[in-house]
């Protein structure tokens, strides 16, 4: 069955968490009282985008991470670990627990999943301009079975074979980091929250085409950009430029496909995380998390939510510079480009 393989290739790229059996029950260990200093100088020196919280006796260190990023970009994980491991407790992001019947329904389900309706074709569903710029992009395809593969499935193939997103395929990200150091170093950790296996199998297999249809147009805005797509936005995550992560088309187009694109899950891991937050303030010692850069830094997530609450966050900056207005209001390069 040939969709079979690519049922296997989506789940991969999207990081098998989501679709796991439920994990085991975390090591434990006597928390101990960490230096903070030396926590937060080998956490920086990584190159890891990371902010930090304080009240009172209580510090939290957020590191955002980012997949798919190149095994020979040069950043230093091993300082990240060596932080992780000096930290009180570890917070992880959400995991799906799925059931082995959930597997079996994406595998059953595998051709309606992978496939697009008979006789229908992705010109069914974009509008002319997105249907002639993904001709453009699939251009020297010999195969032209894409036309015929679901917009998600489509999506994905875009990413990864136009864009160069490896996805889980690329180099240890900071979540690997710090789950690898947690479970070596006795560290006490958890997922933050856990999102029902069912819901994510039901959303994926019950929605409709043109659910996708952003999906597709973000991936093909990727594709466009060609394959030094994945590797600028990983420089720019080595380099703390966030609102650039946060803008690259890779990162627009994972915010838009399934899962993270499922209006109902969105929210529900950013109230997750919150929760989270509020039970490490008010723990003594250091918590170090770790999550999606997008759900940290986007406007309106993680980092907006604490500073809208009074706390100090240090770290790199998060949101993109307003664009200059002359005196009318207008917007300056707008106005240059007017002249």
């Amino acid at each position: 069955m040939r969709s079979f393989p690519a049922v296997l290739s989506v789940l991969a790229i999207l990081g098998g968490a989501w679709l796991s059996p439920a994990p085991a029950r975390a090591q434990t260990a006597e928390p101990g009282a960490a230096e903070l200093d030396e926590v937060v100088v080998l956490a920086r020196r990584s190159g890891a985008p990371m902010w930090t919280v304080t009240r009172g006796d209580s510090t939290l260190i957020l590191v955002g991470a980012i997949t798919g990023i190149p095994r020979d970009l040069s950043w230093r994980p091993d300082d990240l670990e060596a932080a992780a491991e000096r930290a009180d407790q570890i917070l992880l992001p959400q995991e799906g627990r799925a059931s082995v019947t959930d597997l079996f329904r994406i595998i059953w389900r595998a051709r309606t999943i992978s496939q697009l309706p008979q006789g229908m074709t992705s010109a069914d569903y974009l509008t002319t301009e997105y249907q002639a710029r993904l001709e453009a992009v699939m251009a020297g395809e010999r195969n032209q079975d894409w036309r015929r593969k679901s917009l998600l499935f489509l999506s994905f193939d875009l990413m990864r074979d136009k864009a160069g997103y490896t996805g889980q395929r690329g180099g240890d990200d900071a979540t690997d980091v710090i789950r690898r150091a947690a479970r070596r170093a006795r560290v006490p950790f958890r997922p933050v929250g856990t999102v029902r296996g069912d819901e994510i199998v039901e959303s994926l297999i019950s929605a409709p085409q043109s659910v996708h249809r952003p999906c597709v147009e973000t991936a093909i805005a990727a594709a466009e950009q060609g394959p030094e797509a994945a590797r600028e936005r990983a420089e720019d995550w080595w380099a703390l430029r966030v609102p650039e992560v946060i803008a690259s088309p890779i990162d627009k187009a994972l915010a838009q496909c399934w899962p993270w694109g499922d209006p109902g899950i969105e929210p529900q891991l950013r109230q997750q995380w919150a929760a989270a937050i509020e039970t490490s303030l008010i723990s003594p010692g250091v918590t170090m998390g770790v999550a999606p850069i997008r759900l940290l830094a986007q406007e309106g997530g993680v980092l907006d939510g604490l500073e809208a609450r009074g706390f100090d966050v240090v770290g790199p900056d998060w949101k993109a510079e307003a664009p200059e207005t002359d005196e009318a209001g207008v917007d300056a390069a707008d106005s240059e480009r007017g002249a």
